[in-house]
């Protein structure tokens, strides 16, 4: 028997769980009603005008509808831009082949495989403008191709079909239960400084093993990458993101450099602990256990807000401030010890500077963010993708040739349907090859559609002809457009979904004037399904994205950045290094799906390049510093030794070879002696003197890294000699 006092318990319990419900399902179950609300608005506009293709606007609604206001605004802003695009190139191209058949179709592939390659080159929706002025183009020309006349009028429709849609999209996300990408923006922002510094806070208290900071550092990885991805997105529906998009990209940047610095800090003293230099760990511990509560308020709590962030960034910067009197206290002390190795020393001090530094940089913007404008607005520097120009241009090429072979195939058979073949290969090899799985993907559609075509087979013709009046048109359409909308909603089976509403439309959406023909609607269901399953076939034989040597030349790209860090101009170059560097990683991560041996192998790699290269651009940013005069000119000896020192290094990383990590480790060795040398023979003012002990610490963390045991370079370092000289780290 319930009693008077467990009513509000009951209720207040599922108050909670309804809560709980409407953060999670209940938030799938709004955008599914808003997806289809959308749909049948665009349906409905575009009857009242008349327009000859009700169906494109309905399309147009599944292609650009994203759970997120901002995703449909992006999404649709790119759309109209690269329709456009497609527009204009059509009209020419049509104006110039359209009485050769076959140069027709050549040039139209030669356009989609070019708009392919600069979908794959690029991210997020820019990847969908390139899609749509590929896609756009065949959607307009190859069914007008025989009646150049009509391309004109035909062109504009489409395009007027496809801003309804668009407008349709936009108005029923921002209206009905808007989701904002500004809203994850704070959130993420909150979460990712929190992980950071129980991190920092348990990797210093010695919490961490190897496997932790690998998943961790994964972790860091995705969220750099997802963190632009939404900023992009956030600008879109987002007055306070736009208004604070440049501290947003700053925070990114900073946030790179930190958990790098972090790194290269946290494996210096662990090569330090294995080579049993307990006297400079000794000396240094003390600094690392003072750094944890300078990253909590003044209650102790962890930082919640970006007001808190204000009390944890003047601590930091306090604390850093005081740092170099005590630390030379310490060397002074620690100068005295036998067993001490200075340049160890030295070198774990100068990365806790610069530690220091960036975190109380990444702090600074966080707190920042507290008020409407700020000077640290002001950020020209952006996160830079790299993709591979090899792996990008094979994904037009294989656009191209399946596009002229289903082309082809067209002119030969004269198939009534060949259009709607060759023009859904176009769309889906560009759709599909942004995928990290695009065979799986292109099946998942295959069958998407072939359910579709069974629904809309049984709607068109066993229910259109007994319905009268929009009402009841989407009282019918409602349930199955529904199907499609939750299965592109799980993420197993979004290619099932995303295959079934958009050819679901396509093949039963319907017109001002609909005409019952079932041969013409079996022949274009069958000509969907068949592009699919031809493109599923190239995807998995014609250079397929999960293949080996693709793998091996985005690792190549990554080493390739450290080649970046000692070649490339310093300005703006650590931002491009370090961006470059884990979106490479991001890429072999998601196409190695479940290997965890690549995934290890790349983050190994990962590792060893953020360390050499950051610690080369430190190196390099410090010999730029230097005072103009002749004994730090760059014909001395010591300054041709570091040079030397860079072009190992890079010859290094650019093809791993046992003769070549020997060559950079001499060349390293012979740099180190030289500017010992230097240091005492010129005997510098103590500013000076600072610069070339800084440099000397570089240069010794490069060797350190290049021996070190858990780096992939380890296997060439097991066959070198033992280091020379005691003042290396063994």
């Amino acid at each position: 028997m319930q009693t008077p006092a467990s009513r509000p318990a009951r209720a207040g319990a599922l108050l909670a769980a309804f809560a709980d419900w409407a953060r999670t399902d209940g938030q799938t179950w709004i955008y599914l009603f808003k997806a289809v609300g959308a749909g049948l608005l665009a349906l409905g506009v575009s009857m009242k005008l008349d327009l000859p293709l009700p169906r494109t606007a309905m399309t147009t609604v599944f292609i650009v509808m994203q759970p997120q206001s901002g995703a449909v605004f992006a999404k649709s802003f790119y759309r109209v831009c690269g329709t456009l695009v497609g527009l204009v190139v059509m009209l020419a191209l049509i104006s110039l082949f359209s009485q050769q058949p076959e140069l027709f179709i050549v040039s139209t592939a030669l356009w989609v495989g070019l708009c392919t390659a600069g979908a794959a080159r690029n991210r997020n929706f820019r990847s969908y403008g390139f899609v749509l002025a590929g896609y756009t183009a065949a959607l307009i020309g190859l069914p007008v191709a025989q009646h150049p006349n009509d391309a004109f009028m035909t062109a504009l429709t489409r395009v007027a079909e496809i801003v309804v849609g668009i407008l349709c999209s936009g108005l029923v996300s921002a209206v009905v239960f808007p989701q904002y990408a500004g809203e994850q923006l704070r959130t993420t922002v909150r979460r990712r400084f929190s992980s950071f510094v129980d991190y920092v806070s348990a990797t210093l208290a010695g919490q961490v093993d190897r496997s932790q900071v690998e998943a961790t550092q994964t972790r860091f990885i995705a969220d750099i990458v997802g963190f632009e991805a939404t900023r992009s997105i956030a600008v879109f529906d987002s007055p306070d993101a736009r208004m604070r998009g440049g501290r947003l990209a700053r925070m990114n940047s900073e946030f790179m450099m930190a958990s790098t610095r972090f790194h290269a800090l946290h494996q210096l003293m662990n090569r330090l602990r294995s080579a049993g230099s307990g006297a400079t760990i000794d000396a240094l511990e003390p600094y690392f256990r003072e750094i944890a509560p300078l990253l909590r308020t003044p209650h102790g709590e962890p930082v919640a807000t970006a007001a808190d962030a204000i009390h944890v960034s003047r601590q930091i910067e306090a604390w850093r401030d005081a740092l170099p009197e005590r630390v030379r206290a310490t060397r002074a002390g620690l100068e005295r010890h036998p067993e001490a190795h200075l340049p160890d020393f030295d070198t774990a001090t100068e990365l806790l500077y610069r530690f220091l530094d960036d975190l109380h940089e990444y702090t600074a913007t966080y707190a920042s963010l507290a008020v409407d404008a700020h000077a640290r607005e002001r950020w020209i520097e952006r996160y830079e993708p790299k993709t591979n120009l090899f792996a990008a241009g094979l994904s037009g090429v294989r656009a191209a040739v399946v596009m002229t072979v289903l082309g082809a195939y067209w002119i030969a058979t004269a198939w009534p349907s060949g259009a709607t073949l060759v023009l859904n290969a176009a769309a889906l090899c560009a759709l599909a090859s942004s995928s990290p799985n695009p065979t799986r993907t292109s099946v998942q559609m295959a069958l998407g559609t072939a359910l579709s075509s069974f629904v809309g087979l049984v709607i068109t013709f066993g229910i259109f002809p007994h319905i009268d009046g929009f009402p009841l048109l989407c009282a019918v359409l409602a349930p199955a457009l529904a199907l499609g909308v939750y299965l592109s909603t799980r993420p197993r089976h979004a290619g099932y979904g995303v295959g079934y509403c958009i050819f679901f439309c396509f093949l039963a959406g319907p017109d001002n004037v609909i005409r019952y023909d079932p041969i013409a609607y079996m022949n274009d269901a069958l000509a969907l399904v068949l592009s699919m399953a031809v493109c599923a076939a190239a995807f998995a034989v014609f250079v397929p994205t999960s293949a080996r040597w693709i793998m091996a030349r985005l690792l190549d790209d990554l080493r390739g950045q450290a080649v970046l860090a000692c070649r490339s101009r310093l300005r703006r170059l650590r931002n491009r290094f370090e961006s470059g560097a884990r979106d490479l990683t991001f890429q072999i991560n998601t196409i190695a799906g479940v290997e965890s041996g690549l995934r290890r192998d790349a983050l190994r790699w990962l590792f060893s390049v953020l360390e050499v290269g950051n610690a080369v651009i430190d190196l390099r940013a410090e010999l730029a510093a230097l005072p103009d005069h002749p004994r730090y000119g760059k014909t001395m000896p010591w300054r041709q030794a570091i040079g030397a020192t860079f072009e190992a290094v890079s010859a290094l990383f650019s093809r791993p070879q046992a003769r070549r990590h020997a060559r950079a480790i001499a060349a390293t060795d012979a740099a180190i002696a030289a500017g010992e040398e230097a240091l005492h023979r010129l005997d510098p003012p103590p500013g000076e003197r600072r610069q070339l002990q800084r440099i000397l610490s570089h240069l010794h963390f490069i060797r350190t890294a290049l021996i070190d045991p858990q780096s992939p370079l380890e296997p060439f370092a097991a066959t070198q000699a033992a280091p020379q000289g005691d003042h290396h780290a063994p």
